[in-house]
């Protein structure tokens, strides 16, 4: 498969370009770009390498560090199944693409929301009882990954997300801050996208 790999920050740019460095051999082939931060630079981003790419992509992976509401711990690498924004304030139907979920092909039971702000502990438990959910993550570019693909030709998104914070457990800022810097090896991400090309998604 020809994925395209988007990392929001410098960090995570130069984390997932060294896995791929060190990676033996790959299955897919893989074009890294950094997408910078929040959902206008990912927009764009997605759309200008859509659009450059003379052969295409057969998939879309955003790759990196996420918030999780409680329930998940500091580490642990998530492929949540359904992307969606939480800082929309629009009734239900008046503008879809922003209130609807958009399907991921992870495999696991979890939201990822994604948002223009830093989550707090106070804004994960106002999202998790607005959409009735337990299971979270949050991020600031997925959902408008999600959105630029399907207007591009429905190209599949995947998200590989480690945990960085866990909020409601009492993690700020600097914990991301020290979780991030103490955790640059991005092998594993490199092996679940290779995963996903070995059971043909």
């Amino acid at each position: 498969m020809r994925i395209l790999v988007l990392t929001p920050t410098e960090r995570e740019n130069r984390n997932m370009l060294a896995a791929l460095d060190k990676a033996a051999s790959t299955v897919n082939d893989y074009t890294v770009v950094l997408c910078g931060i929040g959902k206008a630079c990912a927009a764009a981003s997605t759309a200008r390498a859509l659009c450059t790419s003379a052969e295409g992509f057969d998939m879309i992976a955003v790759v990196g560090y996420a918030a999780s509401a409680s329930g998940r711990r500091q580490g642990e690498v998530v492929m949540p199944s359904v992307a969606r924004y939480h800082d929309c304030v629009i009734p239900d139907g008046f503008i879809p693409e922003m209130t609807d979920p958009y399907a991921l092909q992870g495999c696991d039971d979890d939201i990822v929301f994604t948002g223009d702000s830093f989550v707090d502990a106070g804004i994960i438990g106002e999202v998790k009882r607005r959409f009735g959910c337990r299971r979270a993550l949050f991020d600031m570019e997925i959902t408008a990954v999600c959105q630029t693909a399907a207007m591009m030709g429905q190209v599949p998104v995947v998200a590989v997300k480690m945990i960085s914070d866990v909020p409601e457990c009492g993690d700020t800022e600097h914990s991301y801050d020290e979780f991030a810097d103490s955790h640059t090896d991005f092998s594993v991400f490199v092996e679940r996208l290779e995963q996903l090309a070995a059971v043909g998604r």
